[in-house]
């Protein structure tokens, strides 16, 4: 995770077809795919030894404008432009030892009372601080893992039974994945993360995959599927919610629309898990 600007430039290059950049096709043969360092260089209007050096690794001190112009030149979306910034930036490393974070006392009690709901609060990186017991039914007995192990992330790809819930395991792992490389990029020296990316790197051969692929994400409305053994299939959506006391905390809810099968479904899971359901 060194030169990951140059990496990420590398992998958005190669995704982008000359076609789709409005460059004519020169009819010389292309050994790999994507853009040549040339072209973009010649649509972001700056010098290919610049765009050698930054995908070196030679430099990370990168202009607002010229970030910018890279962008435009290699059409990122919203999410994958906002991680270029974020990598570009110098981070320093820290001495001191990270702060082990913890969850208000108000909103543990608010997880308590949301009786109808499943809902946790997530950390950096997917990790799993708190979690109510309709959670807990949903996916599985957080308490009796251990802490390290405690990662929505780490259990999609490490966990069967995790992993046998989602209705399409692929799609859900590849969105971990691009939700892990933004987290990498925005706190590139925290130790959890960079444990997290090396541990699934030695384990799974489909996250070595996708980690390669330079996708990100951030945090949107989500739908998943789940085929619970106890309550069957769920279509429910992801509720996500910044905590204000606490800015790198997400409180994350599961909600099916009354009415549906869901619904009934993820009512009859809470009762067979004994949530108090009102």
């Amino acid at each position: 995770m060194d030169n990951e600007l140059g990496e990420f430039l590398r992998s958005r290059r190669a995704a982008l077809e000359p076609a789709q950049a409005g460059l004519p096709d020169d009819g010389r043969l292309r050994r790999v795919p994507g853009l040549r360092r040339e072209e973009l260089a010649q649509i972001a209007h700056v010098s290919v030894d610049y765009i050698v050096r930054l995908e070196q690794g030679r430099t990370r001190r990168v202009s607002r404008p010229v970030l910018d112009a890279l962008a435009d030149a290699l059409q990122l979306a919203p999410d994958e432009r906002a991680y270029l910034f974020t990598v570009a930036d110098v981070t320093p490393a820290s001495s001191r030892r990270p702060v082990q974070p913890d969850v208000a006392p108000q909103l543990r009690q608010l997880l308590d009372r949301m009786h109808d709901v499943p809902a946790m609060v997530l950390h950096r990186g997917m990790a799993v601080l708190a979690w109510n017991q309709g959670a807990a039914a949903l996916l599985t007995d957080f308490g009796a893992l251990p802490p390290a192990h405690r990662n929505l992330i780490r259990l999609t790809f490490l966990d069967e039974r995790v992993r046998a819930l989602y209705d399409d395991w692929p799609r859900a792992a590849r969105d971990c994945v691009a939700v892990l490389r933004m987290e990498a990029g925005r706190t590139p020296n925290d130790p959890a993360i960079r444990s997290l990316v090396g541990e699934l790197s030695v384990q799974d051969p489909d996250f070595r995959t996708w980690w390669a692929s330079h996708q990100v994400r951030g945090p949107r409305q989500l739908v998943k599927t789940y085929n619970h053994p106890a309550a069957g299939k769920l279509t429910l959506d992801v509720q996500q919610f910044t905590v204000d006391t606490h800015p790198e905390q997400l409180l994350v809810a599961y909600t099916a629309e009354p009415g549906t099968p869901s619904y009934d479904g993820l009512q009859f899971l809470l009762q067979w898990s004994g949530a108090p359901v009102r």
